[in-house]
């Protein structure tokens, strides 16, 4: 589809709950999986989360520009590694029923995997929780760096980050390399290593050519009844990626960003504990949310320039 079909297919209400007639098996911050006996159908709805909390208003078509970002990145980088998706999602949805423009905009079709332990997090600019860990100790998750950095400064290399996936409500806790290859084996783990650095190089080269900085992500893997590695759930979307505009890149502060910095910076300003229940959004900030998600598509595919 092109940019200019997936924007006119947006609803105008968010979408925060789904309903299909297959047994729901696991629901996160933003997608419901569901059971299709030999395949999972994973939906992505309109919900935005921070701090870890669902906020009570979601962000209309959001679930639809991450599916479909996704679907654009695991076509290009399918030369990299292979993922989960069915070959024929059109197809899939046919024969198994799946209709609705809406739904099938923001569902994929995928393989039943056995999903890695850990989070796979690369990280080329020093930025968010990586700038706060440098500031105060001068390396991040015991990888040490030069002195003298400045927020946001571009590392002299890609550094991998791992963490754990905390159960629900708890958060990430970040583990070395000893760690990380305790929970998934040695062999494993360097190849899980090898490919999100070069799945990195390889998106924050195309964010380039696009006038976007792929400052930092984070990467899923599963592996398949052989023990191959599968690159699963979402790739190189907001939700799961810092991006910035590079026409406004500065070194030394925080650059705008195309993700939900924008809804946390609201957040901050207001007297939350971060606990739940989280307040409502302004419409504006609902508004500007979504446009900082469509520009990031529009970007990437050729549809328009960048956000100011």
């Amino acid at each position: 589809m092109t940019f200019a079909e997936i924007e006119s297919a947006l609803p105008g209400q968010a979408v925060t709950s789904i309903e299909v007639p297959f047994p729901r098996i696991g629901s996160g911050k933003v997608r419901e999986i569901f059971d299709l006996g030999d395949a999972l159908l994973l939906v992505a709805t309109d919900r935005l989360s921070a701090f870890d909390v669902i906020l009570p208003d979601g962000i209309p078509g959001k679930g639809i520009l991450l599916t479909q970002m996704s679907l654009w990145w695991f076509a290009k980088t399918s030369g990299i590694i292979g993922n989960h998706l069915l070959p024929d999602q059109e197809a899939e949805f046919d024969r198994r029923g799946i209709a609705g423009r809406d739904l099938r905009l923001r569902s994929m079709v995928v393989r039943r995997l056995r999903p890695l332990p850990i989070e796979c997090v690369v990280r080329g600019y020093l930025a968010g929780s990586g700038w706060t860990s440098y500031a105060s100790s001068g390396s991040i998750c015991s990888i040490p760096l030069p002195a003298g950095l400045r927020q946001a400064d571009r590392l002299p290399e890609p550094i991998f980050t791992p963490t754990t996936k905390a159960p629900k409500g708890s958060h990430d806790e970040p583990i070395d390399d000893a760690g990380a290859s305790a929970m998934v084996g040695a062999a494993l783990y360097e190849k899980v290593k090898a490919v999100s650095l070069a799945l990195y190089r390889f998106g924050h080269d195309r964010a380039r050519d696009a006038g976007m900085i792929l400052a930092d992500t984070k990467f899923e893997f599963g592996t398949d009844s052989a023990g191959g590695l599968v690159l699963i759930d979402e790739v190189l979307t907001p939700d799961s990626s810092r991006y910035w505009p590079r026409d406004s890149y500065e070194p030394g502060r925080s650059p705008p960003s195309y993700d939900k910095q924008f809804v946390r910076d609201h957040l901050l300003g207001l007297s939350w504990n971060q606990k739940p229940p989280a307040p409502r959004l302004p419409r504006d900030v609902v508004e500007r949310t979504r446009e900082k998600y469509l520009a990031a598509l529009r970007s990437l595919t050729g549809g328009g320039p960048p956000i100011a």
